[in-house]
């Protein structure tokens, strides 16, 4: 009878060596204004590392505040800059709410941001670079939070959470701070005077999950030669999220230009196209969205909302996403 216990207990072990590993993917969610296409107010992604840690990434206007059923569990939230478009000064009512073309902004997040109410609702930690945490740690102490969970990464260094190792690097854009954040008489007459807040650099950043890819999250920024010499060469980035929409940001041709000449990662996801990017799921013809794929090298993808992609530790897609090439 022992003899036959041992012999099952060999076979059970042997049978579960032979099933394939589960993938230890990243999986990226974007939290567009409606479901299945590219919006122009789209900028917010959730990264959800292997072992569970999910990080919201600049949640804008489109995440239809804290109680957005499609969040679930925020663990971290990272913002670029502050500009309402990222840091969130005005959302959608409800998810789908408004249309692609004129998507809903009608419930305000001032003077807190959409990001901390976020942060507030789902006790997520802050991170961001340059001068920004002081901000935060502000905002969230006045209602009620912990200012502790306003966290530093500044240029040059790097916290790890829960897993996931968060960098800062260069993104060369404006950052001013909108008066209404800060409000009573300063900022009005900051307003009246037509200044904004001084919260020093925009920032981009460098994620290295628990799988081992690198993820470069490039922010609102321009052409700058530590897309090279430090995105590449140093991180060795293998997925990016490029901006790519002109005017107020870096346009088709330089954000492909940055792709292909100075980051050359495995894989880019477009993002900030401030245009309709697509029309039934599918690239608007002419549209920047379709510049920019047709001049990037790399498998390149549109972040539908609500459609979840997955990257292996190569930064090539694995699950969930079709190159548009």
């Amino acid at each position: 009878m022992k003899r036959l216990k041992r012999l099952a207990a060999i076979g059970a072990t042997l049978a579960a060596l032979a099933l394939p590993a589960v993938a230890q993917n990243v999986k990226v969610t974007p939290l567009g204004g409606i479901d299945g296409e590219f919006c122009p107010q789209d900028r917010a992604l959730v990264f959800e590392d292997p072992n569970g840690t999910r990080i919201l990434y600049d949640p804008g206007r489109t995440v239809a505040g804290a109680s957005d059923p499609r969040l679930g569990k925020i663990d971290i939230i990272l913002v670029s800059h502050m500009h309402g478009d990222h840091l969130g000064n005005a959302h959608n009512k409800a998810p789908n709410s408004g249309s692609c073309e004129a998507p809903d902004m009608s419930v305000s997040s001032m003077p807190n941001s959409l990001a901390v109410e976020i942060a507030l609702a789902k006790k997520s930690k802050i991170v961001t670079g340059s001068e920004m945490p002081p901000f935060f740690a502000a905002k969230l102490k006045a209602n009620g939070g912990n200012p502790a969970d306003s966290i530093l990464a500044r240029f040059g260094g790097s916290v790890t959470l829960s897993g996931v190792r968060i960098a800062t690097v260069t993104a060369l854009h404006s950052n001013g701070v909108d008066p209404d954040y800060i409000g009573g008489e300063l900022g009005k007459a900051m307003k009246e005077a037509g200044i904004a807040g001084d919260v020093g650099l925009a920032t981009g950043y460098v994620l290295r999950f628990s799988n081992g890819l690198v993820a470069y999250l490039s922010g609102d920024t321009g052409i700058v030669a530590d897309q090279e010499r430090v995105v590449r060469d140093f991180y060795h980035a293998k997925l990016a999220v490029m901006n790519m929409g002109d005017g107020f940001t870096t346009g088709p041709a330089e954000s492909a230009f940055i792709m292909n000449e100075l980051v050359k990662p495995v894989s880019v996801i477009a993002s900030h196209a401030n245009e309709v990017g697509t029309v039934n799921g599918k690239i608007r013809p002419g549209s920047k969205t379709e510049a920019f794929i047709k001049a990037v090298k790399v498998p390149a993808f549109v972040p539908l909302s609500g459609r979840t992609m997955e990257f292996n530790a190569d930064g090539k897609c694995a699950v969930g996403c079709e190159a548009q090439m």
